[in-house]
């Protein structure tokens, strides 16, 4: 397990790009529960944001894609908008100890990564 950051360094109803070895990470907290997802659209494999942690709609209810403005759900990272509906956005399973949100690398050692922004 490696860690990707504390828990308090995501604010509520916040987003934050990280990297880990290689593997591009969006963490969201919205009403007190985080969620991970890959950066990387289903439309074209391109990273989410155009700028650092800038992952979230003007409202901050729907991640959006840069590139093409794709909409998808933060809750299970559906598209509700855009070039890629009805597809998802790759999940991150992880697990919190000790106020620290852990992600296990090794499951991920075989995903594609998410290519530069284009």
């Amino acid at each position: 397990m490696q860690t990707l950051c504390r828990l308090d360094e995501i604010e509520e109803g916040q987003a934050r790009g990280f990297s880990l070895k290689q593997l591009a990470i969006i963490a969201i907290k919205k009403q007190g529960t985080v969620y991970l997802y890959h950066n990387s659209c289903p439309h074209r494999g391109v990273n989410l944001e155009w700028q650092p942690d800038q992952f979230l709609d003007a409202d901050r209810e729907l991640i959006q894609c840069a590139t093409h403005g794709a909409l998808f759900l933060i809750e299970n990272g559906q598209c509700v908008q855009g070039p890629c509906l009805g597809d998802h956005l790759k999940p991150i399973e992880y697990r919190i100890q000790d106020q620290q949100i852990m992600v296990d690398l090794a499951a991920y050692s075989d995903q594609p990564q998410a290519s530069p922004l284009a």
